[in-house]
């Protein structure tokens, strides 16, 4: 037993997981039957965690290799392939010797860059300026794939960035050309911006079209989640109204991640053999808006003055919509629609908004609970 149920980073385990018995049933049965899969969701409700979940069942870790790569910092088709090499060497490694030089007999490109250690496992320590020929290497990866002694499976996460690269038309439409060509690989395309994903693979102008399974992931149940809740509490000798955790998964909007650390500190708030109750809600809000507090204040003073009136503006209307109409503008003494979308697609790219079916919303739920003590404009 860890000394904290409610997990707030990674993957601990089956008995730290909660629910998504029918996603995770949906998952296996499409990638094993070889279907791409569009994972759709928005950030921090546990899609990470649920591919991590099920790469560790049994029809997947006993039958294929799983590689699972997060490519949100990635700017370039050349980060893509450096986070894509480290990745499948880094899970083929504990699996013996056999089984990575197999992998790095294929990598001919980068045989002089490859380090190793006094034991003679090979480390993936390379700078992006190793990677002479991203093309090159990308088609030495996918050569691996095709020709690996089991199949593979790779979830790739945020698939979204690659929108992003400057050569962003040709990087889609190679990696499409490639997995298309790769039937010993079966892939899921994890992304957290709906329309950025829906565009890409549903439009008949882009590369992918037609070639996933759309599959949206939804917030867990608050019947769920309470149920999990409760139990870990007693699995620990600890009590909590199932009030309380209600009312943690409305305040956050059934955000997952939001609501595991308000779990977590509320567990460690209750002392052994304890009882939560719904009062220790708002201390346990309070504690983790103290801790961020230095963080959050000079966040907010560094964004430029238009995109801070615009940012505090969302935050106090908690979901905006019409956020360049009159009534809006006027309501929070915001200047143009012009200025203000200008401020939107900067606040966008920083990752501190989000948007829904067209209503905006501050993405970091604690930074929202934080403005509300901070002022909100004036209005």
């Amino acid at each position: 037993m860890i000394e904290n149920p409610f997990v707030t980073k990674g993957y601990a385990g089956p008995e730290y997981f909660c629910d998504r018995v029918k996603e995770t049933h949906d998952i296996l049965q499409l990638v094993t039957n070889g279907n791409n899969i569009a994972l759709i969701s928005p950030r921090r409700i546990g899609k990470t965690d649920l591919i991590t979940h099920c790469f560790s069942q049994r029809e997947i870790s006993d039958h294929y290799y799983a590689f699972h790569i997060d490519i949100y910092a990635t700017t370039s088709l050349r980060d893509f392939v450096n986070v894509f090499g480290m990745a499948i060497l880094e899970t083929l490694k504990p699996l013996g010797r056999k089984i990575w030089e197999k992998f790095v007999s294929v990598l001919k490109s980068l045989q002089a860059e490859l380090s190793y250690d006094i034991n003679n496992n090979p480390s993936w320590s390379l700078g992006l300026g190793d990677i002479h020929n991203p093309l090159v290497t990308l088609d030495e990866i996918f050569q691996y794939l095709q020709n690996a002694d089991r199949p593979c499976i790779v979830a790739i996460d945020e698939f979204q960035q690659i929108i992003k690269y400057k050569d962003e038309k040709s990087a889609e439409a190679l990696l499409r050309t490639y997995i298309q060509r790769c039937p010993n690989a079966t892939f899921i395309f994890a992304g957290s911006k709906r329309h950025l994903m829906t565009e890409m693979f549903t439009s008949p102008a882009r590369p992918f079209y037609q070639s996933v399974i759309p599959m949206g992931l939804k917030r867990i149940s608050i019947e769920s989640y309470t149920e999990f809740a409760v139990g870990c509490f007693e699995e620990y000798g600890k009590t909590v109204d199932p009030a309380v955790v209600e009312n943690v998964y409305r305040k956050f909007d059934g955000i997952t991640a939001s609501v595991q650390r308000m779990m977590n500190v509320l567990f460690f708030l209750t002392p052994a053999n304890g009882h939560c109750t719904i009062d220790m809600v708002d201390k346990a809000l309070q504690y983790i808006l103290d801790l961020f507090d230095d963080n959050y204040a000079t966040l907010l003073e560094s964004l430029p003055e238009k995109q801070r009136e615009v940012f505090r503006a969302i935050a106090a209307e908690g979901k905006a919509k019409g956020v360049t109409g009159s009534k809006f503008i006027r309501k929070y003494h915001l200047q143009t629609a012009s200025v203000v979308n200008a401020a939107l697609r900067g606040l966008m790219d920083k990752d501190l908004v989000t948007v829904d079916n067209g209503e905006y919303s501050v993405y970091d739920p604690f930074l929202a609970r934080w403005m509300e003590g901070a002022g909100a404009p004036n209005n």
